[in-house]
């Protein structure tokens, strides 16, 4: 199954916008994203996603302080790019008051991971980075067991405008290296493949 847009009013507003993203009755265990000011749905993504994110969500337990949190289905919002993108991590210091919204800034991320769904390749390689970098997220993780030359794993960072500055791209099976303050080798040879 690939991934289905909504059509909404061109002319609406962020806060419209949000509202109906929030309200709607989307199908279960679907991952509802707004890229780009437009609703995108996408199924629940496959097991080698899944056991990948896992993998890289270990790891950095061990490393992130302990005010800080790795959440799989927080949704981040970007209001300049109409973005409301749920990575599939988000590493993050957990602030003292919590609201009850469903969404945080997305300025507040220190980490994204967004690993690639045959459906969502394109947001995840293109939509998503400039969203990222606009938020001024420090790092970007893109894990592309699609990229059309074979499984890579890129790690962006130094944001400025809506680009990233490539610091580490590597096939599956080299290692990848987060910088501080992370101060982490992630062994992209754990991951799954075909």
């Amino acid at each position: 199954m690939s991934a289905l847009t909504v059509s909404q009013d061109p002319d609406q507003n962020w806060d419209d916008l949000v509202r109906y993203w929030e309200e709607m009755e989307w199908p279960e265990g679907s991952k509802v994203e707004i890229i780009e000011g437009i609703i995108t749905v996408s199924p629940a993504p496959a097991f080698r996603h899944n056991v990948i994110a896992a993998r890289i969500q270990r790891r950095l337990y061990s490393v992130i302080p302990e005010d800080w949190e790795i959440f799989q289905t927080l949704a981040i919002a970007v209001p300049s790019r109409l973005g409301m993108l749920i990575p599939d991590l988000v590493v993050t210091p957990v602030p003292e008051r919590l609201g009850a919204e469903s969404h945080i800034p997305a300025a507040l991320a220190e980490l994204v991971v967004e690993v690639t769904s045959r459906s969502n390749a394109g947001h995840d390689r293109v939509s998503k980075p400039a969203a990222y970098a606009t938020a001024g997220i420090p790092l970007y993780l893109l894990v592309d067991p699609w990229a059309p030359g074979g499984p890579t794993a890129t790690l962006y960072g130094e944001p400025k405008g809506e680009v990233y500055r490539t610091l580490s791209a590597v096939k599956f099976g080299d290692p990848v290296k987060l910088p501080e303050p992370f101060d982490l080798t992630i062994d992209t040879g754990e991951f799954p493949v075909d």
